[in-house]
Parts: structure tokens; C-alpha cells; sequence
């Protein structure tokens, strides 16, 4: 599963950043958590994150990752989202894209005594890319809004290190993904699973 990710400030992420920056919620999470732009991201960080304004355009706000429940759900199967209650409204409504540079996974080993032991850590991000468009869900809790990362099955590359990896779509799809009225399970066909990665 998806629980660390990375944001190289490159030209990119500085102007997903700086459209960030303009919206009034930036105010209201600082009162409560700082907001993280760049750097080592983890669960419970705001972020920047893509999602429809109510007129159902592009816009980014900042988000915290993480729904609330009896601990911090930080991923959502993309196989089970549209019938779990907790993820059904916003698999068909709210939908969001989270920016990276690339992501990061421990490998998992089985051991002789059968079980699953963490290994080394790597860096993974989309063959020929330099960004990683991780696709996300997202509610409002107390008024602010947050959101969980959806996983997927890995592609063959990376089977070794996990069983999961999160559902990332090419950037030609992202305005799509986000809009209310899309259907999101037209667009699994064409998420990307050919990944690099680089052990850290």
C-alpha cells in the first residue's frame, strides 16, 4: 500500500504549489497542522491536492491524508471502493489526483517461518515520467477536506517488493478523473503499472 510519497520541487509541482497557495483553506489548516509542499510526504500531512471547484473545473486545494475512523485510513482498494460505505459517495463524486515525484514502498518478504518480514525501501514512479499522478478520493471532516490514496494490483516489475501499488493514471486523464459526472471505472483500463524504481 501507498503511505509515503515524494514532491521534488521541480517547475510542476511549483505551480500546483503557488495555485495552492491562493485558496482561503490554506489559512484554515494552518491554524490546526502546517502544510507540507514539498519533501517526505505522510499520512496526516496537508498536502497539495487536485479536485473540481463547484463549477466542476481544476483547481487544488490542500488536503489532509487520512480519513478519520477508528485509526487513519490512508488507502482505499480500488477493487471495493464503489461498495464500501466509507469510500462509496466520494468513489462517485468526489475524486481527486495527488501529485508526487515519485512514491515509496518496503519491500515484503515471506520468511522460512511463513511470515512477512519489512525489507528494503524504493523509490517508484512511472516509466518516461517525471511526475506520478496518484489517483485519490476525498470527503470534507469538520469542514475541511480530506482524502485516501487509492491501490491497486502491482504491475509485473514491481510484484517482488509488494502486493499493492497505487492506481496512477497519465496526465492527459487527470481533468477527466476529477469530474464529478466521469465515470472512474471507464478509466482503469489505461492506468499505468509500468513502472521504474531505485532502491533508497
Amino acid at each position: 500500500m501507498c503511505c509515503r510519497y515524494w514532491t521534488e520541487e521541480s517547475p510542476e509541482l511549483r505551480e500546483i504549489v503557488e495555485e495552492m497557495n491562493r485558496s482561503p483553506l490554506v489559512e484554515r489548516w494552518q491554524k490546526t497542522k502546517g502544510i507540507t509542499a514539498y519533501g517526505e510526504i505522510r499520512p496526516s500531512d496537508i498536502v497539495p491536492v487536485i479536485a473540481p471547484n463547484r463549477a466542476g473545473n481544476r483547481a487544488v486545494y490542500p488536503m489532509k491524508w487520512g480519513f478519520s475512523g477508528k485509526s487513519l485510513l490512508m488507502n482505499a482498494r480500488v477493487e471495493s471502493a464503489a461498495s464500501k460505505p466509507t469510500f462509496r459517495e466520494a468513489w462517485e463524486k468526489h475524486r481527486c489526483i495527488v501529485p508526487a515525484s515519485w512514491y515509496y514502498e518496503w519491500e515484503h518478504r515471506r520468511g522460512s517461518d511463513g511470515k512477512v518480514y519489512t525489507g528494503d525501501k524504493y523509490m517508484i514512479q512511472p516509466k518516461n515520467s517525471t511526475m506520478t499522478w496518484l489517483c485519490g478520493l476525498y470527503r470534507i471532516e469538520e469542514g475541511l477536506p480530506v482524502f485516501v490514496v487509492l491501490t491497486r494490483e502491482p504491475g509485473e516489475e514491481i510484484r517482488f517488493i509488494h502486493d499493492r501499488m497505487p492506481l496512477i493514471l497519465p496526465e492527459n486523464l487527470v481533468g477527466q478523473w476529477i469530474r464529478p459526472d466521469t465515470r472512474p471505472e471507464s478509466l482503469l483500463e489505461y492506468a499505468l503499472t509500468e513502472m521504474v524504481y531505485e532502491k533508497v
